[in-house]
């Protein structure tokens, strides 16, 4: 059972991010790697720290979908159904980036991923902090995930974040799936928390029944 969210720890890492540190925080599944959009020093610093190849983009946290506009140029009607289906939830969406971002969120890729965690000391930090994070796991590259503050501590003991938000230990398990809702079809990335079989099954649900959103005027924007 996860502990309710501790507001004044949330609030510190809050204010670490906010001024361009790094912090590690618990999700769904693992322990993350938060940093704010807004500080490009901080995501680079996150390349260091799990020693991550500089090609791999870094995913996001947002707290409302109305976060999006700020990241992405559109968003296609497959990703609203997936959307209203599984966030909050470990479901990351790569959507067309908007241009101008910093280069660690969407590298060469002209995408950007994209998710609301649906747990209560992440979310309750990225809505504390204001703006859209970084949510990769916090182990280093090629290495287990780290499903505890200790773990995390020990794994990056040589480059260690400025500050480990200890809500707990995580579920574990799979990491969040990502689907790639730019191509068409959408396209499963990577399989992880969500099954294939369930997000086929409501995608054919919906292709029958129609989503029960009404996408908002910013949908459609460009650049």
């Amino acid at each position: 059972m996860v502990p309710s969210p501790d507001s004044i720890l949330i609030q510190r890492a809050a204010d670490i991010v906010q001024k361009g540190g790094v912090v590690a925080f618990p999700t769904e599944t693992s322990y993350g790697l938060g940093a704010s959009i807004k500080h490009i020093d901080a995501l680079e610093r996150i390349y260091v720290i799990k020693k991550r190849p500089r090609h791999k983009p870094l995913l996001i946290l947002i707290s409302d979908t109305s976060d999006l506009i700020h990241l992405v140029s559109r968003v296609p009607p497959p990703a609203v159904t997936l959307m209203e289906r599984f966030w909050p939830g470990p479901l990351t969406l790569l959507l067309p980036a908007k241009l101008g971002l910093p280069w660690p969120l969407c590298a060469d890729t002209a995408k950007v991923g994209v998710r609301i965690s649906s747990h209560s000391w992440a979310h309750s930090l990225v809505q504390t902090l204001g703006n859209p994070m970084t949510a990769t796991s916090a182990n280093l590259s090629e290495h287990p995930a780290t499903y505890k503050a200790e773990k995390v501590a020990d794994q990056l003991r040589s480059c260690p974040p400025d500050y480990i938000l200890d809500g707990g230990p995580t579920s574990g398990g799979a990491p969040s799936t990502i689907i790639d809702v730019c191509t068409d079809p959408p396209e499963i990335i990577r399989e992880g928390a969500i099954s294939p079989k369930h997000i086929r099954t409501w995608v054919k649900r919906f292709n029958v029944h129609g989503s029960r959103l009404k996408s908002p005027d910013w949908l459609l924007t460009k650049g």
